[in-house]
């Protein structure tokens, strides 16, 4: 069965947008191209940000980029802690769910990147 292995986030500039995730997410990209940038997430998988997709993308967003952390809900609170303290603009605060303690935050874009627990 072939299974998805790469994730494309729409963002307006690709480099800048590049920083942004490496920065939060203490990574280097793996392939670097003026208007698409790859990360390696493992197992083969791959996070891409793209700028050269059609130019009207401003309708609804509906997908999430999820960082699952263990020991929550201490370590959510910490992450959340930390990217405030970065400028990360949070859409949503801390809180509990079903699946556990959570937050969103958003990037240059408005691209909504969810940290939670492992279930």
């Amino acid at each position: 069965m072939t299974r998805p292995n790469m994730f494309i986030v729409h963002v307006s500039d690709a480099p800048k947008s590049a920083r942004f995730y490496g920065d939060l997410f203490a990574m280097e990209p793996v392939f670097e191209a003026p208007r698409f940038i790859s990360f390696e997430l493992g197992g083969g998988v791959q996070l891409a940000l793209w700028s050269g997709a059609a130019e009207d993308l401003s309708g609804p967003r509906t997908s999430e980029v999820c960082l699952n952390l263990d020991g929550a809900p201490a370590s959510v609170d910490a992450r959340y802690e930390e990217w405030k303290a970065k400028g990360v603009t949070i859409v949503e605060e801390p809180q509990d769910a079903v699946f556990g303690r959570t937050f969103v935050a958003a990037d240059p874009d408005g691209n909504l990147i969810r940290v939670a627990p492992f279930d």
